[in-house]
């Protein structure tokens, strides 16, 4: 039911710029990606500059992380109808013009409003990414280009707080968004220009309901989710909430079930590797989110460094991922991504703990230690782990498969923000005696005790996804000497 002519590995000229056309992709998934995170290291201002509580202006990150979940799937569907380039390009417009409204957005509301416009654009690029590099890289380079891929991605991810700190002590918390409208418009020129025609396009139709069942899903989960830190989970308000969103994700799944174009191919579960791929990366996005969002408050309020300083300490995850990260993706096309992704994890298991040991009086040189093993481990996960991912699919649902990676990668993130702020608040209320939903001023003790509960969990969390990934490499193992 597709119409596809030829394949891009047999035109010579695309092959000659295949290198340019990733440089593009990457610009956008870099900046897609930071934009999840890069608001993070700016909440402690803008709870200052709109005299607001860290759990309202939280929504300016969460905002954005919920559109993306809401309109991902359906991205990456209709780039497999309508041509993954031609979505992608779409995208790259509106996330720039997006980018350039929230710099002169001054109100919380006009904000996050902006916000929504930027994530429409991202959840364009994000889920058409990865279709385009595997149907434009030939299978003995592929490993490769998806790690670099996934690379930017894990970047772009980790890199807001400390290139955020950065601008924002520098020039202003407008400049992290306006930072990305030349880049943009650069990018945006040179896509048109290296960015070849769709030749797959699967001949389907959009599914609405699955659509707006899936929506409706994600808005109910992270409303009910978030908005629980302000006013309790007994809330009733919260629980209704909840409730919706179970119910509707039920009914998401028997309408996808039923429908002979859904928008999720849900058959793609039934490969067990693409599965428990998926699965760990949401794992060690939840991991990372924690420690995401709650290490620029240690730094500037714990550790009594400013935006600028705290931007270069946490500098150091990215750099140390940046450079690991493409040596464990070329090393996965020639070992296999399973022994690598394994001991990625283990590493950091080993950060997460130590970060959990953290206190008001602790070293920066221990904790730039514990922050860079967690890029290291970060780096030899990431590039492999998404190779498993995309090597497993049909041209076909490259797409969806992009998209149900991307979209796995943002919850995450969001359940990873939602659970450290939970903990965090729910402990700090038990420690204080009162509902706390942000820093108590001069009890230091309050805060870090959160802390310590959250990297416990966090590093737990990193060791089921660390047992699992273990458990599939003595698989793999065992079954190739049974076939030996």
């Amino acid at each position: 039911m597709s119409s596809i002519t030829a394949t891009y590995q047999e035109d010579a000229e695309i092959q000659k710029r295949r290198w340019m056309i990733l440089i593009v992709l990457n610009l956008f998934t870099f900046m897609s990606t930071l934009d999840g995170s890069i608001v993070n290291i700016a909440l402690p201002v803008l709870v200052k500059q709109m005299n607001l509580p860290v759990a309202q202006v939280e929504w300016v990150t969460t905002g954005y992380l919920m559109a993306i979940c809401s309109v991902i799937l359906f991205f990456g569907k209709l780039g497999d109808i309508a041509g993954k380039i031609r979505i992608f390009k779409l995208g790259m417009i509106i996330f720039t013009i997006g980018s350039l409204l929230c710099g002169l957005s001054h109100t919380l509301p006009l904000l996050i409003a902006s916000r929504i416009i930027q994530a429409v654009g991202a959840s364009m690029t994000m889920a058409n990414s990865q279709g385009i590099v595997t149907d434009i890289f030939p299978s003995t380079e592929r490993g490769k280009a998806l790690g670099l891929i996934g690379t930017f991605v894990s970047l772009g991810s980790i890199a807001g707080p400390s290139l955020g700190g950065i601008i924002v002590s520098t020039m202003g918390w407008e400049y992290i968004f306006w930072v990305n409208v030349p880049i943009g418009l650069i990018a945006i020129v040179l896509g048109w220009k290296v960015l070849p025609k769709d030749l797959v396009r699967v001949k389907s139709r959009i599914d609405i309901p699955g659509s707006m069942l899936f929506a409706v899903f994600i808005v109910t989960l992270f409303a009910g989710l978030l908005l629980g830190q302000q006013f309790g989970y007994g809330d009733k308000r919260i629980l209704a909430s909840l409730i919706a969103a179970a119910i509707t994700f039920i009914a998401f799944l028997i309408v996808e079930l039923r429908r002979s174009h859904p928008l999720l191919q849900l058959t793609l579960f039934k490969n067990p590797l693409f599965s428990l791929s998926i699965f760990c990366a949401f794992l060690v996005f939840i991991s990372n989110f924690c420690f995401n969002i709650i290490a620029p408050f240690y730094a500037q309020n714990m550790l009594n460094m400013s935006p600028f300083s705290a931007g270069f300490l946490l500098m150091l995850f990215p750099i140390s991922m940046v450079i690991v990260a493409p040596i464990s993706g070329a090393l996965s096309d020639k070992i296999g991504s399973e022994l690598l992704t394994f001991a990625g994890l283990l590493v950091m298991v080993i950060a997460q703990f130590g970060l959990a040991r953290l206190h008001d009086g602790s070293p920066v040189l221990l904790v730039g230690l514990w922050i860079a093993m967690l890029g290291i481990g970060s780096g030899l996960f990431g590039s492999p782990n998404n190779s498993l991912v995309m090597s497993t699919v049909p041209r076909t649902q490259l797409g969806s498969a992009g998209s149900v990676n991307s979209l796995v990668r943002n919850v995450g993130m969001v359940v990873g923000i939602t659970v450290a702020t939970s903990i965090l608040f729910n402990v700090m209320s038990s420690k204080a005696g009162y509902r706390v939903t942000g820093l108590i001023e001069g009890r230091p003790d309050i805060f870090l005790s959160g802390m310590h509960v959250v990297f416990i969990t966090s590093s737990s969390i990193c060791l089921l996804s660390a047992l699992l990934t273990g458990w599939r490499l003595f698989s793999s193992r065992r079954a190739k000497r049974a076939s030996a």
